[in-house]
C-alpha cells in the first residue's frame, strides 16, 4: 500500500520532475528567485527591527521626559500650601480636598497632552484598595474614559510601590465601556509614587499610545513589501531574459547537433553579433562543415573501395573462368608430364582453388559493407546443419586425427534462420578448430533456452593469447602469421562469419587460453527480429583451467570438511568431453553484457610453470 501511494503520488510529479532536469533556464530563473526572495526577506527583518527599535527607543525618550515635567507639577501642585476659606471648612474638609485636588490635578495634567497620553492616579498600594490607616487617595481616576486598574500592570505597580524612582514598561491601555467604545491600543506606561496635599503616598501613571509608531512601522512594513516583491520579480525578468541570451544559442547547437547526428549534415547555426555566443556559433557551424566535409570523403572513399573490390571480384572472374578451364585441361594431362611440371599443374589447380574461394569472400564481404545482403529466414534444425557441417569436415579431421564429438542433440534445435548462412559459420567455425586442435577432438555442443538457441565448438589445441579473442574476428587476421594455412584459407572467414551472425541479431565470441584450446560460441534469437538477452552455452567451458580449479578446490573444502580423504587430481587429465551443461528447461541463464561480436571473451594466461607441467603431462 506504501509502494502503490508513492506511485501514485509520484505520477503527477513526473512531468514537472522532468522539465526540472531537462530545462536549465527554469532552474536558473527559480534559483535566481529563491535567492533573492531569501535576501529581500533577511533584509526586511533587519530593516524593520531597526525601524522599530529607533520609533520605541524615539518614544520612549519623549515619554519619559513628558512624564518627568508631569510628575514634577504634580508635586509642586502638592506642596503648596492650601488656604479653606468660607462656610464649607468644616473637620473633614482634608479629605473633601485632597480628593477633589486629585480630580483636579488627573485633568489638568490630560489637558496638556491632546491625546498624546493620558494620566491615571492609583491608591497606594497593589490594589484599589487604601492601605489600613491612609487617609489620601480612596479608589482611581484617569483620563478619557481610561481603565487605570486594567491599563496599568500589576508588575509595574508593585514596582513602583516598593522602591523609588520612575518605572517604565509596555502595555495596552483598556477603556471603560461607553457610548464610544474603543479598542485597546498598545501603549508605553510610565509611573511614579507621588504624595498628595495632605502628604499621603500615591501612584500617578502616564499612558502613552503607540498607536502613530504601530502605523509607521505598519506602513514600513507594506513598503517594504511592495518594493521587495517587485524587486524579486523584476530579479526573475531580469534572469530569465539573461539566461534566454545564453541558452537558446545552446539549445538551437543542441538541436542542430541531434540532426546531424541524424544525418543531416546541412544543418548550420544562425550567427548574429560578434560575441562569445557569436564565437561558438561560428566555430560549431566551422566544425559541422568540416565534419560534413570528412564524412563525404569517407563516404566516397568507402563507396570507391567497395565499388572497386565489386568490380575487381566480377572482372576477374571472366579470366579465372578461362585460368581454370585451361588449368583443368594441364591438371588432367599431368601424368603425361615430368615428375616437376606435374606437381606444378597440381600446385597451379590448388592456388586456383583457393583464388575461387577468395573471390566468392570478396564478393559476400563487399555484399555486406554494401548493405545488400539479405536474410531468408525459415524454421530449421540446428542439428541437421551440424551434421551437414561435420560431414564436410570428416576428411580434413581424419588427416587431422581428430574426432568431432555432438552434444545436445538428443531433442531438436529449433531456430528461424538463414540455413545457408548459418551452415557456413558453423562451417568455418569447426575447419578452424580442426585445424587449430593439433589432433585432439573437437567437440560441438548444442543447447536451446528461453529465447536463444546456440553451437559452441570446442578444441584443445594451441588457444588464444591475451588480445586475441577481440582481434581474431578482423578481417585477415591469424594468430601466427608464419603458420601456413593447409585448408588453403582465405583469412575473411571469421569476419563473413561474424557478420553473418549480425545479420541474424545474434552474436559470435571467442574464448581462449594458451595451450588450453578455444571455444567459439554462436548464439542467436530462437525467433527472428527477437532480442537476445542470454545464451544457454557459457562462453568459457566448464573445463577450463580457471572452472577445473575451483572445482577441485571446492571437493577439496568438501572432503576436509567431512573427514574423508583428500581426492588426488591428476594435473594431466583433461578429458576432452566436458560434462553436458542443461539444456532448454533448465535454470535462467545471466544475459551477456552486449551484444557486440567478440564481447565478453575472455583470455586466461597460463603461468609458465604451470605451462611445462601441463605439457610434460600430455606428453608434448
Amino acid at each position: 500500500m506504501l509502494r502503490l501511494f508513492v506511485r501514485l503520488v509520484r505520477r503527477p510529479l513526473l512531468p514537472a520532475v522532468r522539465l526540472w532536469r531537462r530545462n536549465i533556464q527554469l532552474r536558473v530563473v527559480a534559483a535566481t528567485l529563491l535567492i533573492s526572495l531569501s535576501v529581500v526577506l533577511a533584509l526586511g527583518f533587519v530593516v524593520i527591527a531597526q525601524v522599530s527599535k529607533g520609533l520605541l527607543d524615539a518614544k520612549e525618550e519623549a515619554a519619559q521626559s513628558q512624564a518627568a515635567g508631569g510628575f514634577a507639577v504634580a508635586q509642586e501642585k502638592a506642596n503648596t500650601p492650601a488656604t479653606v476659606d468660607g462656610p464649607d471648612a468644616t473637620d473633614n474638609k482634608v479629605g473633601r480636598d485632597a480628593s477633589t485636588w486629585m480630580n483636579s490635578l488627573v485633568k489638568q495634567l490630560a489637558s496638556g497632552g491632546q491625546t498624546a497620553f493620558e494620566v491615571a492616579a492609583l491608591g497606594a498600594g497593589t490594589g484599589e484598595q487604601p492601605q489600613p490607616g491612609a487617609q489620601g487617595v480612596r479608589g482611581a481616576r484617569a483620563s478619557g474614559n481610561v481603565d487605570p486598574t486594567a491599563s496599568v500592570p500589576i508588575s509595574l505597580r508593585q514596582a513602583v510601590n516598593h522602591a523609588t524612582g520612575t518605572f517604565k514598561t509596555f502595555s495596552e491601555i483598556r477603556y471603560t465601556s461607553g457610548a464610544e467604545q474603543k479598542q485597546p491600543e498598545p501603549a508605553l506606561v510610565v509611573g511614579k509614587r507621588l504624595t498628595d496635599i495632605n502628604g499621603d503616598p500615591y501612584d500617578l501613571y502616564y499612558l502613552f499610545p503607540l498607536t502613530q509608531e504601530e502605523e509607521s512601522l505598519n506602513l514600513v512594513k507594506s513598503t517594504i513589501a511592495t518594493a521587495g516583491l517587485f524587486v524579486v520579480v523584476l530579479l526573475s525578468g531580469i534572469a530569465w531574459l539573461v539566461v534566454r541570451q545564453v541558452v537558446s544559442p545552446v539549445r538551437m547547437a543542441a538541436g542542430i547537433a541531434e540532426r546531424l547526428s541524424a544525418g543531416r549534415l546541412q544543418e548550420r547555426m544562425k550567427v548574429t553579433g560578434e560575441d562569445d555566443i557569436a564565437r561558438l556559433g561560428e566555430a560549431f557551424n566551422k566544425m559541422a562543415q568540416n565534419l560534413q566535409n570528412k564524412i563525404q570523403q569517407l563516404e566516397e572513399l568507402s563507396r570507391m573501395q567497395r565499388r572497386f573490390v565489386s568490380d575487381v571480384s566480377h572482372e576477374l572472374r571472366t579470366p579465372l573462368t578461362t585460368v581454370r578451364m585451361a588449368a583443368d585441361v594441364i591438371h588432367d594431362a599431368r601424368v603425361d608430364f615430368d615428375p616437376v611440371t606435374a606437381r606444378s599443374a597440381e600446385l597451379l589447380a590448388g592456388q586456383l582453388d583457393r583464388f575461387e574461394s577468395l573471390l566468392a569472400d570478396l564478393l559476400e564481404i563487399s555484399r555486406f559493407d554494401a548493405g545488400a545482403a539479405a536474410l531468408e529466414a525459415e524454421p530449421i534444425d540446428l542439428r541437421e546443419v551440424v551434421r551437414r557441417v561435420i560431414d564436410g569436415a570428416e576428411p580434413l579431421a581424419e588427416h587431422k586425427g581428430t574426432r568431432i564429438r555432438v552434444l545436445g542433440d538428443s531433442q531438436p534445435v529449433i531456430a528461424e534462420a538463414d540455413a545457408r548462412r548459418v551452415e557456413r559459420v558453423l562451417r568455418n567455425l569447426v575447419v578452424n578448430a580442426v585445424e587449430h586442435g593439433e589432433g585432439r577432438d573437437v567437440v560441438v555442443r548444442l543447447a536451446s533456452a528461453g529465447g536463444a538457441v546456440a553451437v559452441a565448438v570446442r578444441d584443445y589445441g594451441v588457444g588464444l593469447k591475451p588480445g586475441e579473442a577481440t582481434r581474431v574476428f578482423n578481417r585477415f587476421w591469424r594468430a601466427d602469421p608464419a603458420r601456413a594455412r593447409t585448408t588453403g584459407g582465405t583469412g575473411l572467414g571469421l569476419s563473413i562469419a561474424v557478420e553473418d551472425a549480425r545479420l541474424h541479431g545474434g552474436w559470435l565470441q571467442a574464448w581462449g587460453e594458451p595451450g588450453g584450446g578455444s571455444q567459439f560460441r554462436l548464439t542467436l534469437p530462437r525467433t527472428a527480429d527477437e532480442p537476445l538477452r542470454g545464451s544457454p552455452i557459457p562462453l568459457e567451458p566448464e573445463d577450463s583451467r580457471a572452472n577445473r580449479a575451483r572445482a577441485a578446490a571446492d571437493a577439496a573444502a568438501a572432503a576436509s570438511g567431512s573427514g574423508s580423504e583428500r581426492p588426488q587430481a591428476d594435473a594431466g587429465d583433461r578429458s576432452p568431453i566436458p560434462p553436458r551443461p542443461p539444456v532448454a528447461g533448465g535454470l535462467a541463464v545471466p544475459a551477456d553484457p552486449t551484444a557486440l561480436p567478440g564481447s565478453g571473451a575472455r583470455v586466461v594466461a597460463r603461468p609458465a610453470e604451470q605451462a611445462q607441467k601441463e605439457d610434460r603431462a600430455d606428453g608434448r
